[in-house]
């Protein structure tokens, strides 16, 4: 084994224990404390957690081997049967994606007017939609026999199928990424805009209060005038660079891979092995990043793993808030500025 699938061997196994521990650790937080499932992004982001800890148990133990030794899985089926949850997990990550930023703009957006529709129930409905959409195109694969081991991406999923079939194939593989990432990827820009210009404007209103508050005091020392300018306009800023961070991981993670499976199409073009599987490993990688992005990094998360670690070691949980529902005021802010 070269240098090159060596660093490609370590990378995997990084991305896998990462991806293994961080959404493990959000189902718990999830599962340990109601209120952060109790509304539809809860839901969602249940739904997320599960596709990528099925992603790193399922499919990513396979590409691992495929790098190692260069062969798909011995036993008959196998490759089919890891090259359909391959299909079907990919594009439901993606789609829950968009439907967790769609749910975040009306929540912010909109708090009065969609309020009856942030409902557990109706996120429930979303996921059967994404659910039943990634279904039907891993179905279509297995259907046509287009799911087997590619080795330009050493990994069960796709694979290119006989020259007569290439023009069903090259639709379908449009079709499939159209759906599964520029579909996504339009929703989380526009839904990313929608809530980037309610906090802009929240942001104006918070510095025409600050601003007034800073006239009246006039016993303030110029230095703390300027360092509360210097946090206003932090704040301006801060919005935007979340929200860059989100779309700009979306499209590092899913974009080589997608343009790669294009190029593929192409009869002249032969995808070379080590790009290949790095493409296929940057996809991978949004299943160790969100976790960490989009939630654990928040302090309602932390709060949960910080209670949870001290009644493991029996100690007493650190104090609380005032109003148990801050808990749910902070996680919904957490997860509109993530997104």
């Amino acid at each position: 084994m070269g240098t090159g699938e060596t660093l490609l061997v370590g990378l995997l196994v990084l991305v896998l224990a990462v991806a293994l521990l961080s959404n493990a650790l959000v189902l718990l937080c999830c599962a340990y404390r109601a209120e952060l499932r109790a509304r539809a992004s809860g839901v969602l982001l249940v739904n997320l957690s599960l596709g990528h800890l099925l992603l790193a148990v399922l499919d990513m133990p396979f590409t691992l081997l495929g790098v190692l030794h260069g062969r798909p899985p011995s036993a008959p089926g196998t490759c089919q049967a890891i090259g359909f949850l391959d299909t079907f997990l990919a594009s439901n990550a993606a789609l829950s994606v968009a439907a967790l930023s769609a749910d975040q703009w009306l929540a912010v957006g909109f708090p009065l007017r969609c309020a009856g529709l942030l409902r557990p129930r109706n996120a429930g409905l979303l996921l059967a939609c994404a659910w039943g959409q990634s279904l039907a195109f891993a179905v279509a694969a297995l259907g046509c026999s287009w799911l087997g081991y590619s080795s330009a991406f050493a990994s069960c999923s796709l694979r290119l199928p006989p020259e007569p079939e290439h023009l069903r194939f090259a639709a379908f593989t449009a079709a499939f990424h159209a759906v599964g990432f520029a579909l996504p990827l339009a929703v989380l820009c526009l839904t990313s805009l929608g809530v980037l210009r309610v906090a802009r404007s929240h942001c104006r209103r918070m510095d025409t209060v600050a601003k007034k508050a800073l006239v009246l005091l006039t016993d303030l020392h110029p230095s703390v005038r300027q360092r509360c300018l210097i946090r206003q306009k932090q704040r301006h800023h801060r919005a935007t660079r979340k929200i860059g961070v989100s779309i700009a991981t979306f499209l590092i993670c899913f974009a080589p891979y997608v343009v790669t499976r294009l190029v593929e199409l192409v009869p002249s073009v032969t995808v070379n092995p080590h790009w290949g599987i790095l493409s296929k490993c940057l996809t991978y990688s949004k299943a160790a990043a969100d976790p960490f992005m989009c939630f654990l990094l928040c302090r309602p998360f932390r709060q949960v793993l910080a209670g949870m670690v001290h009644q493991l070691l029996k100690r007493s949980p650190p104090p609380a808030s005032a109003h148990h529902s801050s808990l749910d005021a902070e996680n919904d802010s957490c997860l509109q500025q993530s997104l």
